[in-house]
């Protein structure tokens, strides 16, 4: 199992050889969007932390960067202990290595399972990614999860596991591509503003590329984070996709870009609005309850963790998405109604927040509309014009 070796400063490019000399490869410039978005992403946060109302000194990323025998490494940035965010890490990460073979069935379950009985071998591939997770303080302040991600794979070469020879004849994948990623939010309370606001910004960038892009992968969010022992799903939601190679892989290149460019505008006003809110130790213990859902799904069911376990990922990077702290309690119940309830329910029955937002817009502008006739139009075209508007309204919130 290959470990990584310390670096004091991060190399230009994790890129092996002649791909790091071919600017305009996928590769390199998948690994220059994921380092700029490490660094905006943190700069942000660091601005936010240093403007807190509280004074002080605000806390600030420490940086680890580190490099692979076999090629690649990456770069971990986490802050910890500050007065807006108890925790916040922004990772990259460019890998070269060999999956074994419970590795790949993690990365893609459907193509493994495609595969029927045959015993995949050991598997090269190509990783680039980044992931964050950022914990406020303030239990009104969600949690927000991001990452994006480009894989390839290649047909088993002759290569020696164990002392083992491998033969290239034997099967395994051929050699593939995808894009993967998504953005989450995970609040301790349910406040429609935010979730709004978040889930509109995902789909205006979806909507950029495939109408069809922000159903499918919001659907997709809320399938992936369900966590199945507690029949619930970790929260609000956001969107998700993996494996995805339909489209050309500068298309989905842009995409994955514009999605991760969306990360700050759908997430920092939310901060903004919510850091300073007053809160009680109640507040604070359901916020840890909810934390501990966290920290389930992702040792259990997240798919980045168990493939950075089997791969012998640096486990550092790959256990910073914790939180500092988390708490469960036996059998616990919130109390019907409360604003406890409200979010576990959601969580149970997850809603259609865009469609919400799509009625409300539709109501203001028909309002507009109504109050412009009845200013300029005849009083009886004014009221044939309302009856209208208000028929073709009803319509859209029962079709909706």
């Amino acid at each position: 199992m290959e470990r990584e070796t310390p670096e004091l400063v991060a190399p230009a490019t994790f890129l092996r050889g002649e791909e790091g000399a071919s600017p305009e490869s996928v590769r390199a410039r998948f690994e220059r969007m994921i380092r700029r978005m490490q660094a905006e992403v943190c700069a942000e946060l660091e601005a936010v932390e240093g403007g807190a109302s509280d004074g002080g000194g605000a806390a600030l990323f420490r940086e680890d960067a580190w490099t692979r025998p076999g090629g690649g490494g990456g770069i971990s940035r986490v802050l910890q202990g500050g007065r807006v965010f108890e925790k916040a890490a922004v990772n990259v990460s460019v890998v070269y290595g060999v999956m074994p073979p419970e590795a790949y069935r993690a990365a893609r379950p459907e193509a493994a399972a495609a595969a029927g009985g045959e015993k995949a071998g050991p598997v090269p591939f190509f990783a680039a990614g980044v992931s964050s997770v950022i914990h406020p303080v303030n239990p009104f302040a969600p949690t927000m999860h991001f990452n994006y991600r480009y894989f390839e794979t290649e047909a088993p070469k002759d290569i020696v596991e164990d002392d083992a020879p491998f033969s290239a004849d034997a099967p395994g994948a051929p050699r593939q591509w995808w894009f993967g990623g998504g953005t989450d939010l995970t609040p301790s309370y349910i406040i429609e503003e935010d979730i709004k606001h978040f889930h509109s910004v995902q789909k205006q960038t979806c909507d950029k590329f495939d109408p069809s892009f922000y159903p499918r992968f919001k659907k997709w969010c809320d399938d992936y984070f369900y966590i199945k022992h507690r029949g619930e799903r970790r929260g609000v939601g956001g969107i998700f996709f993996d494996d995805l190679s339909d489209y050309d892989q500068k298309t989905l290149l842009q995409f994955a870009t514009e999605c991760a460019d969306s990360v700050l505008p759908a997430y920092i006003p939310i901060i903004e609005r919510r850091k300073d809110i007053p809160f009680t130790e109640e507040h604070k213990a359901w916020q840890q309850l909810r934390r501990g859902r966290y920290v389930e799904f992702n040792l259990v069911y997240d798919r980045g963790t168990t493939f950075g376990l089997k791969t012998g990922g640096r486990i550092e990077s790959i256990l910073v998405s914790l939180p500092l702290t988390a708490r469960w309690e036996y059998d616990h119940k919130p109390e019907v109604g409360s604003e406890e309830w409200k979010l576990l329910d959601t969580c149970i029955n997850p809603k259609e927040w865009i469609r919400l937002v799509q009625k409300f817009l539709l109501f203001q502008y028909l309002t507009i509309k109504m109050s412009l006739w009845s200013l300029y139009g005849s009083w009886a075209h004014c009221l044939h014009v309302r009856r209208n508007a208000i028929f073709f309204f009803l319509f859209c919130l029962v079709a909706m």
